[in-house]
């Protein structure tokens, strides 16, 4: 729906969008520590910066990127949080490097870089490579420390993920596309009835406050370890774009092309970084409900965008936040974190990887193992160790080690 329609109307329906992408977009702060009125803020500004890349083209609304969640706790016990986020910034730059390549050799070249054999055991990685901290969330445990009762914690955590999985699985209409945010209501209306919530930080905070904006450094140990993590959130953004384009019936890696798009994302990230917030990324639940309105006016993202920007600083709001309880939080990390390993695994499925070829075999066996045991190594200042270096190694592996002698009766396979 590109024709004019009331202001009114545009502005509910950016409202509308950012309902959808609220409780993803807050959950990933809530998650590693992050500020959440800084999500806001970064999906919002970042929304109009690849809105003027894109030249206001492609109805698309950024929000926090999952894949990240596992890389920024590991960082942030590693590095520190000034680092972290220096970190994040400078993972803007994989999103550079790709936007060339695909402006010099077109997007196949990424597919081609990029195949399933190396997306697929990556993403798994980021999804399991942090299972020990879902459930010690939803046992209570903060490392060693029980901070809610074990039984209570596991009850409210278990409540919490039932109801977002059944509301994943059998709701409709737009209630579908918040699974995350019905579940999380539930489980804080029985922490509330529990008396675990703490209001203190609510009561403390002012109607209106400018965000605590994080203090970026730039240490080059945790650079080299969150640059690769943008790997697999390149590859979300280009099946975001096509499916975006499959939605609307326009082709958007033409015009304004997906260089473009590509670029609108990677200074998104660099400047969500910069603030504070975690990086964004294109979200399906924000194409689900534009296929659900049919509302395909890009004008819709820039009211979404304005409206979270607005919310960032509405100090109680964002302090009501950070009352969720944690083991409301770990039950819905047990779903996410196993949902991103389910996504990697679906992506060699349906690449159509033949793992009875060895040579792929190797690649997803040895990008699994390191990835998930945090394999590191260290040469002087330069260090790569868990996520970052299984990505490197997925992709070097890809492009070094030889395919098998093929005979007539088997015809190539990925």
């Amino acid at each position: 729906m590109t024709t004019a329609e009331p202001t009114w109307r545009t502005a509910v329906a950016g409202a509308q969008i950012l309902f959808v992408a609220f409780g993803a977009t807050v959950l990933v702060p809530l998650l590693t520590g992050l500020n959440p009125s800084l999500a806001l803020l970064g999906a919002g500004i970042g929304t109009l910066i690849f809105q003027a890349c894109t030249k206001r083209q492609v109805p698309i609304y950024l929000g926090s990127s999952f894949a990240f969640i596992a890389p920024v706790i590991y960082s942030v016990q590693t590095w520190g949080m000034p680092a972290t986020l220096g970190a994040l910034a400078a993972a803007s730059f994989f999103y550079y490097v790709a936007a060339a390549l695909v402006k010099w050799r077109g997007v196949d070249f990424i597919h081609r870089l990029l195949p399933p054999v190396v997306i697929g055991p990556v993403v798994m990685v980021i999804g399991l490579g942090l299972a020990q901290v879902a459930v010690g969330m939803a046992t209570g445990k903060a490392g060693d420390k029980q901070i809610v009762p074990h039984d209570l914690a596991l009850t409210i955590a278990g409540i919490s993920l039932l109801v977002t999985m059944l509301t994943a699985i059998r709701a409709k209409g737009l209630l579908k596309l918040v699974p995350i945010l019905v579940g999380v209501a539930v489980g804080y209306g029985i922490s509330l009835f529990a008396g675990i919530v703490d209001f203190s930080k609510v009561n403390e905070a002012a109607w209106i406050a400018l965000p605590d904006f994080g203090r970026p450094e730039f240490n080059l140990a945790a650079i080299l370890f969150m640059i690769p993590v943008a790997i697999a959130p390149i590859v979300e953004h280009v099946g975001g774009i096509l499916a975006i384009g499959s939605v609307t019936g326009k082709d958007f890696t033409e015009s304004p092309g997906l260089h473009r798009t590509l670029l609108g994302d990677g200074l998104a990230v660099n400047v969500a970084g910069l603030f504070g917030g975690p990086p964004v990324t294109t979200y399906g639940e924000v194409t689900g409900a534009v296929m659900l309105t049919k509302n395909y006016n890009p004008v819709v993202m820039t009211w979404a965008a304005c409206f979270a920007i607005l919310m960032a600083f509405v100090g109680k709001f964002g302090a009501l936040l950070q009352t969720i309880p944690m083991p409301v939080m770990g039950g819905i990390m047990v779903l996410l974190f196993g949902s991103i390993a389910g996504i990697g695994l679906k992506t060699i499925i349906e690449g159509r990887v033949d793992l009875a070829n060895p040579r792929n075999l190797c690649i997803v066996s040895v990008t699994l193992v390191t990835g998930i045991g945090g394999l590191g190594f260290e040469i002087g200042s330069f260090s790569l160790q868990g996520i970052s270096l299984c990505g490197v190694l997925a992709v070097l592996l890809n492009l070094l080690l030889p395919n098998p002698p093929q005979t007539a009766a088997e015809p190539g396979r990925n």
